[in-house]
């Protein structure tokens, strides 16, 4: 077996990984595998299980933190809860490709607000900051990459840390758990006048809106801001309708 396969017999590090996030005060909710698309996930990923990109890819389809706030991507999509796999959002190849590598980087999470955690590749694209391993967010208030400096293991112990509500700030509102609690996966949470806009003395609007709607709007404002962006903000397969408005 090759240090690229699925090594299903060692489970310790999803077991390490699992046993943090249950400890943690981020309201975990660990949405369970198809352990076949799992395992074409990862061999399309093309690191090893034992690796923490590789073991959320195995062993879920994905992470749900602070009651959704928060959705780190599994090798599997739910159907369930709308969230795709880290190869939908990706826009991995259909069908196994093993000259195919995500040399770029890969998109590890997405924020409700439509903020982007990217994992830089070997080779990050034009106009992303960091360096190769390091994760990095695509701010929905500037339109800008920020660097986290931090190793993909290291932000996902950031994840679960605590510390993660401080880094939103005044983003956040008084309902904003229960407003996120009660969206799916794909939904997110469109605010106007829009965060990159300066305009905030009148207060904002929240309403719901398909991630696929709000990643699509981020990525044209910041076109015509003269930052174009050098790949897409992430994939959703479908596109729901959002018929809600938040107070």
């Amino acid at each position: 077996m090759s240090d690229l396969d699925p090594a299903e017999d060692d489970d310790a590090p999803w077991r390490a990984l699992s046993d943090v996030l249950m400890r943690s005060f981020a309201a975990p909710r660990i949405l369970p595998p198809d352990r076949a698309l799992a395992r074409a996930g990862l061999q399309q990923l093309q690191v090893a299980a034992s690796s923490p990109l590789g073991a959320v890819a195995l062993n879920c389809s994905g992470i749900l933190l602070y009651d959704g706030w928060l959705r780190i991507f599994g090798g599997s999509p739910c159907a369930e809860f709308g969230l795709p796999s880290i190869g939908e959002v990706n826009d991995f190849p259909a069908l196994l490709d093993r000259t195919w590598t995500p040399t770029a980087g890969l998109i590890v999470a997405h924020d409700v607000l439509g903020g982007v955690f990217f994992l830089n590749g070997l080779r990050p694209g034009a106009g992303r900051p960091g360096v190769p391993g390091e994760v990095i967010y695509f701010d929905p208030p500037s339109l800008n990459w920020a660097r986290m400096k931090m190793s993909h293991s290291e932000w996902l112990a950031w994840c679960v840390s605590g510390d993660l509500p401080h880094f939103y700030g005044d983003l956040l509102w008084p309902r904003w758990r229960e407003d996120v609690r009660a969206l799916r996966a794909d939904q997110g949470i469109a605010v106007v006048p829009a965060l990159w806009s300066g305009e905030t003395a009148g207060g904002f609007a929240r309403s719901v809106a398909s991630m696929t709607d709000i990643l699509t709007l981020q990525a044209q404002a910041a076109g015509a801001l003269g930052r174009p962006l050098s790949s897409s903000l992430g994939c959703y397969p479908g596109d729901p309708v959002a018929n809600a408005t938040l107070v």
